[in-house]
């Protein structure tokens, strides 16, 4: 699986970037507000997922690894694929997509082109349980909320160098706790922190 993608923004589409990559050209389908966040000439790095079908290969990418996650999550249930997973990103932010699936709310998730009631219904029905475990809470477990995309980035190499995913989370979450500022709050610096809790905890 190819996980991310960086390097220079060559083209910006309507629901395309071309990135390069070691003199690559890679199209990476994205949405509108993801690709509004690209420069042509600049430097960019999107978390990605593969999608593979007989007849083709496909990148889609995304600004953070919640977006990602939601993308795959969503294609678990009977009926939704890449192209709608990626229109609910589209019309729904992360967040709200999460919120509407955990509540059950119909009216919501009905706004995404291809999904009607009985698929939105569905929908709440298979993945209220797994957004709510997935997502585990951050803001009402002491993470700030500046450092919820630094939380995603270290639990995923922490998953990554083979620690359990419940194990991770929470050495991220009690780093997090502890960091008063949002300016210290940076990968590198949260990752080492993480590793040497869960290295005190063996």
């Amino acid at each position: 699986m190819i996980s991310s993608v960086r390097g220079e923004v060559l083209a910006i589409g309507l629901d395309h970037v071309v990135v390069e990559v070691g003199g690559v050209g890679l199209a990476v389908q994205a949405t509108p507000s993801t690709l509004a966040t690209l420069r042509r000439g600049e430097q960019t790095r999107l978390h990605t997922a593969l999608v593979v079908r007989e007849d083709s290969l496909t990148l889609f990418g995304f600004a953070d690894v919640a977006a990602r996650e939601l993308f795959g999550l969503l294609q678990t249930v009977s009926g939704i694929g890449p192209r709608i997973a990626l229109a609910a990103l589209a019309v729904l932010d992360p967040d709200k997509l999460t919120a509407a699936l955990s509540e059950g709310n119909i009216t919501v998730l009905t706004q995404v082109p291809g999904i009607g009631r009985k698929g939105a219904e569905r929908l709440s029905l298979e993945l209220r349980d797994k957004v709510t475990a997935t997502t585990g809470e951050p803001e009402t477990a002491g993470v700030p909320v500046a450092g919820s995309a630094v939380r995603a980035e270290v639990a995923e190499a922490l998953i990554g160098l083979g620690f359990p995913a419940k194990q991770a989370e929470q050495a991220v979450d009690h780093v997090l706790a502890g960091i008063s500022t949002a300016d210290t709050a940076d990968t590198p610096t949260v990752l080492r922190a993480a590793l040497a809790t869960l290295g005190r905890k063996r």
